[in-house]
């Protein structure tokens, strides 16, 4: 039995989930709506106020579907009703990060030119620049899956080394450091 797949998703309110016969699952809440293709030998049942989700059978392919569909379900549930956020905090002298038109995130990290990312219109994102401290580019959207993809793709453009800590790193994420060159006597 797959411990993921048969805990139920309890459904907030304001929130609406419904399932066509070609099993497209739809989640409505206050935030926006989200649709997922699920795989013909997963059943989902919406009752009351809860989803269950369970597989036709206990072939190895279909136990592996059944926690991957419960867990896309509920990050669903959970992206129309509250949404994601990821904060990053560029760590470098002279690292600035501006939003420009409000979807082209500006990021001059070091290198001969300045990096311009065009954001996804489910991706909303914002930076805070203060004085004495790190600038902080934070991303909120409704789709988790998004949301993580566009802040790798951000993260790869200077991810943190392990001397200085210089880079794009999480905030509140804990990097492992190295030791620097030994002197030699």
């Amino acid at each position: 039995m797959s411990r993921i797949g048969i805990l139920p998703i309890d459904i907030p309110a304001g929130v609406t989930i419904e399932v066509d016969k070609d099993n497209l699952v739809t989640v409505k809440g206050p935030k926006g709506e989200l649709t997922q293709l699920v795989d013909k030998s997963i059943t989902i049942k919406v009752e009351e106020n809860q989803v269950n989700v369970s597989r036709s059978t206990e072939e190895k392919e279909h136990k592996s579907k059944h926690g991957l569909y419960r867990s896309l379900i509920s990050n669903m549930v959970m992206g129309v009703s509250e949404g994601y956020t990821i904060q990053q905090e560029l760590v470098g002298v002279g690292y600035r990060a501006d939003v420009k038109n409000g979807d082209r995130l500006e990021l001059s990290l070091g290198f001969s030119h300045d990096i311009i990312m065009k954001m996804p219109p489910e991706v909303k994102v914002e930076t805070k620049t203060e004085r004495r401290s790190n600038p902080v580019i934070t991303l909120t959207s409704i789709d988790k899956q998004l949301i993580g993809q566009v802040a790798a793709k951000i993260r790869s453009f200077r991810p943190p080394e392990p001397y200085k800590g210089k880079g794009i790193k999480f905030v509140g994420e804990q990097l492992r450091r190295k030791a620097g060159k030994a002197a030699s006597v």
